[in-house]
């Protein structure tokens, strides 16, 4: 969860969600260098919510829907309002 725990990580995957865009383009949106959005870049890509392809010499960026669907509908379910939250079977004070 660290990779989401950066708000520049998080509004990366916003301008991403608008679809694919290269470095160059994401780099626009900040104040930070080269080197730090190369960073920010390899964490999203190797925790697998970002993929990347190469188009000629520039790197272009795309959403990993299927991951983050699967990350939002589990923690969707990580929510004590959910019918199927396990914390329902769970008895408090009854420890021995």
């Amino acid at each position: 969860m660290k990779v989401l725990s950066d708000p520049s990580r998080l509004e990366i995957l916003d301008l991403l969600s608008c679809g694919e865009l290269c470095a160059c383009d994401l780099l626009e949106h900040f104040q930070f260098s080269q080197p730090t959005l190369s960073h920010h870049m390899k964490f999203l890509v190797d925790s697998e919510l970002v993929t990347s392809r190469k188009n000629g010499n520039k790197l272009i960026y795309q959403l990993n829907h299927a991951n983050l669907d699967e990350i939002i509908q589990n923690l969707n379910t990580i929510n004590t309002s959910n019918q199927r939250c396990v914390c329902k079977n769970v008895k408090s004070g009854e420890c021995v």
